[in-house]
């Protein structure tokens, strides 16, 4: 498992190793021991999710969980190719509201960890994408939350393209009036 840091503290790309022959390959998408091994531990797994969206530009996003029900997510791409993006919404941490985003692709195996305390949004860059994440903590629809997804200086790929949204992301508030629950640990 290849492990990358990005410029957000605690965001991750992993990368798991496949095994190719002429039937196609094998990988392993997850392993705590390999984890570890390579010196990240990760908060234990007790969801996983699974989504599918047909259109190119279709825009998820910007999600959360708010505490106690706060949620980290392990996410790759099992169909199709995404742009996956997190952002920093923990008060008093130094990359505050800054963003970091991901080419997800079936092609290229890679996975985007996002512990709790960032919004989580992607991009379809091709029809029919799927979306696999698994989730520390169960989804709790009271803590459910979102920001907008063009309220953040996100740089999406897709520039020029009306965005496929649902009514909640078409609602949700600015970055700028979000009143976040999540605070940096001091």
């Amino acid at each position: 498992m290849k492990v990358e840091a990005t410029r957000l503290p605690g965001v991750l790309i992993l990368t798991p190793k496949r095994f190719g022959d002429h039937r196609g390959f094998f990988s392993e998408s997850w392993n705590r021991r390999t984890l570890e091994a390579a010196g990240v531990s990760l908060p234990e797994f007790v969801q996983d999710n699974h989504s599918l969206s047909r259109a190119v530009g279709t825009v998820r996003g910007l999600h959360f969980q708010s505490p106690p029900h706060a949620q980290g997510k392990l996410v790759r791409c099992g169909r199709g190719r995404i742009f996956d993006v997190a952002v920093d919404a923990r008060r008093g941490a130094p990359s505050y509201g800054q963003w970091v985003g991901e080419e997800l692709s079936f092609e290229n195996g890679r996975q985007l960890w996002i512990p709790a305390g960032f919004l989580h949004g992607f991009m379809t860059l091709e029809p029919d994408s799927e979306i696999i994440y698994k989730c520390t903590d169960h989804y709790a629809p009271e803590c459910d939350g979102g920001v907008r997804w063009d309220s953040c200086g996100i740089d999406w790929p897709l520039a020029g393209v009306t965005p496929v949204l649902s009514e909640k992301d078409e609602k949700a508030p600015a970055f700028a009036d979000f009143v976040t629950p999540f605070r940096a640990e001091v």
